[in-house]
Parts: C-alpha cells; structure tokens; sequence
C-alpha cells in the first residue's frame, strides 16, 4: 500500500472541517485511507501511529497535512482533487450584514467586523487552545472551546480567569452547546422552549435536547461544560455558571444536569447550588446514586432519557414520573441459532456507550468495554471483543488519523461486518447521531453493510439482530423520519432512545438464553 503527502503552508481549517474533509477523501477512487490535519506535533505523531506517515514531516502547526493511503497508481490523482477541494473559495464573510472584503485572520479581527459578538468559539490544535482562549476572554468573549488535548492547569486557569469577569469558558472537548437556539458543533435543531441543560457530556446533551423536542417541549439554552469541568481540581466551575445562568433566565422554568459522576466534593457543591434556585432541577448524574440527591426541588434520573421525560412532565407541570412515554411494541425476532449468546455494541457516542455499559451490567453480568463502568472489564484488545463487549468508537484510540464515527462510518462499517462473522453474537446495537457536523445521510452508509451482515449470518444458518436508536430531530438536516425509515427496511429494530434500544437489545440475548421473553 502506497502512501502521499502534502503540505500547504499557512493554510488553516477548523478540526470539524478536516473531519470532513478527510471523510471526503477517503472516498478518492484508490484511496483507503486519508486524513487532514493541521500539523501539529501531536497530530503528526497520531499520523505515524495510524500508519499514515513514514519518516520527517517539515512542517509547522500552521501547516495543514494531507496524508493518503492507497493504491499507487491512483494517489496523485486523489491528491490533486484533496487540493482543489480545500482550495476551494470560501462563503462571502459577512459582519454586521455587510460583505468583508478579507476572511478575518484573528479573533481581533474578527471581533471588529461583528462588534456585537460575545462568544468566540475555539476550535485550533489542542496545545495553542488555551492562548486563544485567554485572548477571547481577555477581549470580553464567552469562549466554546472545542479543542481536546488541552491540559488540566489551562482549563482550570481559563475557567477561573473567565469566572473572575463573568464570562464563561464551555470546555476544552466540549462537543455540543445550543445557544439562544443556535447550534455550535456536534448539535441537532431543537425548537425553543423552556428547558435549559447544563451537559459535561456532547451526546448526552444531544439525546436529552432531542427527545425533549420529539415529546413535544423545547430547549431555552444547553450548555456544555467539557467533561473534565466535574474535576475534583476543576470544582465544576462551568456547570455552576450555566446553573446559575439559567436559574435567573426567565425564559427557562426546568433545568436539567447532565454527566457522567462528578467528584464527592463537586457533585456536593453542584446539588447545594441546584437545591437553591427556585426551579424544579432533574439531575442525570449516570451511574451516581439517586439516594444521594434529595431535595424538594430535584429530582434524581437513572438514564438520559429519563431525564428528558422528567423534565418535559415538569414543564407541563405533572410529577416527573407522568413523564415517561409508552413503549412501542417490537416486532419478535425469529429463533436464534444455538450458539448465539453476545450482544455486541458499536457505539459513536462516548456517554452512550457508558449508559448502555451501565444498564446491560445490570442485565447480562460482566459487559467488556474500552469505556467500562468497572475497571475489571475493561477490554484488553479494543480491535476484538470477547463475551459481551460495548465500544466507543469515538476514543483517541479509534479517532488517529481518522475523522470521527459520526462523520466517517467506514471503521464502524468494517466492525459491524466483522461481529456479524462471529458464531457466538446474536445482537449487534447500534447509535446513529444525526445534526449538524455529522455525517449529512448516516443511513446511506450504514445499510449497505448491515445487509451484507444479516446475509452473511442467514447463509451460515444464523439470525442476526440489528438494535438501534436514532438520536435526532425531525428539524436536523438529515431527515429524521427518512433515516429512520431507511433503517427500518434493512430490518434494525429501532427504539426512541438509548436507553430502550439497550433493554430491547438485552431482553433478545436472555430470550436467546431462555431467560425472560420478548415484549
């Protein structure tokens, strides 16, 4: 296999936009794989672990890399079409509704085109983020810092820099946020309503959001916080701002805290806050002990879509338990063939895969995973699965050199069909994130394969069931309903969330096991 590369100098695209990109150019004719980047040292060295850079790279990181892999003949063609594509003129900038003669170069300059702007969202290698981000504060911007690999002593040092001026710093790696109803990163178009969020977790900021607008109700502000910002040595600092944001917002009557379990300390300091702002507050700790959250005006959920049914029978005014909406009926599975006992989940969100570990522990005994809910399963060799095994195909170990899953569905593709190879499988379950900065037709790319699966299974006298959710609303550019629809023909058993398609998928293995039956 052959490999090329390309430098353009001073040339810089946002990571969502090289995620895409790279998406695009893997499917050069005669490429397998592609990546570009901005050519960092750390991104350089993920190309070299990836298999996609040999040797010296001379480049700086305000160079962007172009790195392909595939076969000879086919490369320099493919490269010259990478080239033109991100050569391409970019959208007229406009500022203020007038046409700017120049693309704004820094946060300075773009500031003074918009001069009523107030967030600057960051999106550069991880080790200059910080430097950006204390320029945006230090000029009076909120800051959304979507950059990772981003140090803890920065983080702690820009959120308190910002507290001291009452601004506020979303992040570093925070995915998702919808402010004042406009989508920033990895997020779905939800109407507006009166519920405000405050996530340390993008996906499950993106569920919540979601199945709030399906059930009818609409989102006031999310916010996003980053996942470290519930750090003992961090103290929740975003997640108390955002609470306290939205405690005083008049637009918002519910408040919803979403994250995987805070530190004892923060997790005490953010209920005592959340106990005193006058607003019922459901609280999605994942994992935490709903014991541990009493108060009149809280209300502990086990799962995320528990915490959207709360919150919308709250904004109607019933009790949090009215809330939860009635199961569909599923369809039963035929028969399994002797042998078939695993469930096997291929997840593209982080928090998702968490959640299902959590409720399929709690069904089906130990559940390996790259992400594990104990550290005794955690999963030796994240490229095979033994027994019961969940993934989360978006980790640093997946992402090197590629775009991410929701983006690029090739590595997830190639996994599904080697599950469905496996004797001993009988479900694989699936998430499908829709919005915006996500793939624009997930379903175009994930049939294909999932047929090709179940054929495989059925040839060698198996059944495979396919279990999946659609996170996504009937707004999002993908077409809800039509992904849906197009899923559901190539026989997935889909759920309205999560946490249903985790329990179906489960109840099918014990089924399988003769424990319990089907709904």
């Amino acid at each position: 296999m052959a490999r090329a590369t390309k430098i353009l100098r001073n040339f810089y695209r946002d990571s969502v936009s090289l995620m895409q990109l790279s998406s695009m150019f893997a499917k050069l004719p005669g490429v397998e794989q592609a990546s570009a980047i901005m050519a960092s040292a750390n991104n350089i060295s993920l190309l070299k672990e990836a298999g996609l850079l040999g040797g010296t790279i001379e480049a700086g990181a305000n160079d962007l890399l172009i790195a392909l892999q595939g076969q000879e003949e086919a490369l320099d063609a493919a490269m010259a079409a990478a080239e033109a594509a991100l050569n391409q003129n970019p959208p007229p900038v406009t500022g203020n509704g007038r046409s700017c003669g120049m693309a704004p170069r820094s946060i300075e300059m773009g500031l003074g085109d918009m001069v009523g702007a107030n967030l600057a969202l960051i999106s550069t290698p991880g080790e200059y983020a910080a430097a950006e981000a204390l320029k945006a504060l230090s000029l009076g911007l909120n800051v959304m810092l979507f950059s990772d690999n981003v140090e803890l002593k920065d983080e702690i040092a820009l959120k308190r820099f910002a507290q001291a001026r009452d601004l506020i710093v979303m992040g570093p790696d925070c995915g998702t946020a919808i402010i004042n109803g406009i989508p920033l990163a990895f997020a779905n178009a939800v109407r507006r309503g009166e519920i405000g969020v405050v996530a340390a977790s993008g996906t499950g900021l993106q569920q919540v959001t979601c199945l709030i607008d399906r059930w009818g109700k609409g989102i006031s502000q999310a916010i996003g916080t980053g996942g470290h910002d519930l750090h003992r040595d961090v103290g929740g600092i975003s997640m108390l701002q955002g609470l306290k944001a939205l405690a005083v917002d008049q637009s918002t009557s519910v408040i919803v805290l979403i994250s995987k379990p805070p530190s004892p300390e923060v997790a005490g300091r953010v209920l005592e806050v959340a106990g005193g702002v006058g607003k019922p507050v459901v609280v999605n700790f994942l994992g935490a002990d709903p014991e541990g959250i009493k108060h009149p005006n809280l209300f502990a959920a086990g799962t995320l879509e528990d915490a959207a049914a709360a919150a919308v029978a709250l904004a109607d005014g019933r009790r949090p338990e009215e809330g939860r909406p009635k199961r569909p009926p599923f369809a039963i599975p035929p028969k399994l063939a002797p042998g078939q006992q695993y469930l096997r989940g291929l997840y593209s969100g982080g928090t998702f895969c968490y959640e299902a570990s959590l409720l399929l522990k709690k069904d089906l005994g130990q559940v390996y995973s790259n992400s594990p809910v104990d550290p005794g399963d955690r999963l030796g060799d994240v490229w095979t699965s033994r027994g019961h095994t969940v993934i989360d195909l978006g980790d640093n170990l997946f992402t090197r050199g590629r775009p991410h899953p929701m983006i690029d569905h090739r590595l997830r593709n190639e996994r599904i069909f080697k599950e469905a190879g496996d004797p001993e499988v009988a479900v694989i379950l699936l998430d499908v994130v829709l919005g915006y900065g996500s793939h624009p037709d997930p379903a175009s790319e994930m049939v294909p394969v999932i047929q090709k699966a179940k054929d495989l299974a059925d040839k060698a006298g198996r059944h495979l069931v396919v279990v999946g959710f659609v996170c996504g609303t009937s707004l999002d550019p993908q077409n809800l309903s039509k992904q849906e629809v197009a899923l559901r023909d190539a026989g997935v058993i889909l759920a309205e969330s999560n946490a249903q398609a985790v329990r179906l998928a489960a109840t099918v293995v014990l089924a399988a096991a003769g424990v319990g039956k089907m709904p």
